[in-house]
């Protein structure tokens, strides 16, 4: 790592993004917060203090992750953590999904994770850098939903995007892992904590019957992305209550 050791989080206005933020400022890391959602972002940066920093970007475009780190590499160096958060759903019935936006949640979710592995990438070798990246997958690129089917793709993905990008990045010594949330007490799982035949369902599938926390994922995040897991690399480790392991429900 370099002296100052840089971060970026994407999707880090709320939830799992802004905890992962706060845990690695806690952990004395200069950390620049990244979000499309402007009217979130610039005060969760301000809520962290002196070390963090914000910069809006759609992690669907492409031009825009370039500026963004063209942006960051002129005004604060080359980053050594990258934490790729950033995701959406956008749920519809499997025969009624529109090519648009399933298109679109691969862009973000998939194509934008990897735009910015490889950019960050290039920085840290270009620089010496054994850094860390930590991509956002979930258990449903395990378990499926047919009512998110863009999003369950692209979680799959991530995690085969995670070990190829740790096979080629391995020879510079920069690591590569993902994490696998379950149900996590997050805006995306409003409806369900609002509807509880919702949540009686997701708990009856969940073996330690609650929902998991921004913080417990990132902790396990901010853990992959320290060098407490330096022989550690394209794995995929699921937070999930226990719900993979579970064979029946009731």
């Amino acid at each position: 790592m370099t002296e100052k050791t840089i971060a970026l989080v994407t999707g880090a206005a709320q939830g799992i993004g802004y905890a992962c933020a706060e845990i690695l400022v806690e952990q004395g890391m200069f950390v620049i917060l990244c979000d499309a959602n402007a009217e979130r972002l610039r005060p969760a940066a301000e809520r962290l203090g002196k070390n963090a920093r914000y910069i809006l970007c759609d992690m669907g475009d492409s031009a825009q992750i370039a500026a963004m780190f063209d942006t960051i590499e002129k005004d604060h160096g080359t980053i050594s953590v990258l934490i790729n958060n950033a995701g959406i759903a956008l749920p519809s019935s499997f025969l009624e999904t529109p090519e648009q936006d399933f298109r679109k949640v691969l862009d973000v979710n998939l194509v934008g994770v990897f735009l910015a592995i490889q950019r960050a990438a290039k920085g840290m070798v270009a620089k010496g850098i054994q850094g860390a990246i930590v991509n956002m997958s979930s258990i449903n690129a395990v378990v499926a939903i047919p009512s998110i089917a863009a999003y369950c793709a692209s979680k799959g993905g991530i995690s085969q995007l995670t070990k190829v990008a740790a096979l080629a990045l391995a020879p510079h010594n920069i690591r590569v892992n993902a994490v696998g949330p379950g149900s996590i007490d997050t805006e995306m799982m409003a409806s369900v904590n609002a509807n509880p035949e919702a949540m009686k369902m997701a708990m009856s599938r969940t073996p330690l019957k609650r929902m998991g926390t921004p913080r417990e994922v990132a902790e396990l995040v901010c853990f992959l992305a320290s060098p407490k897991a330096s022989y550690i690399t394209g794995e995929t480790v699921y937070i999930d209550g226990g719900r993979l392991g579970l064979n029946y429900t009731c």
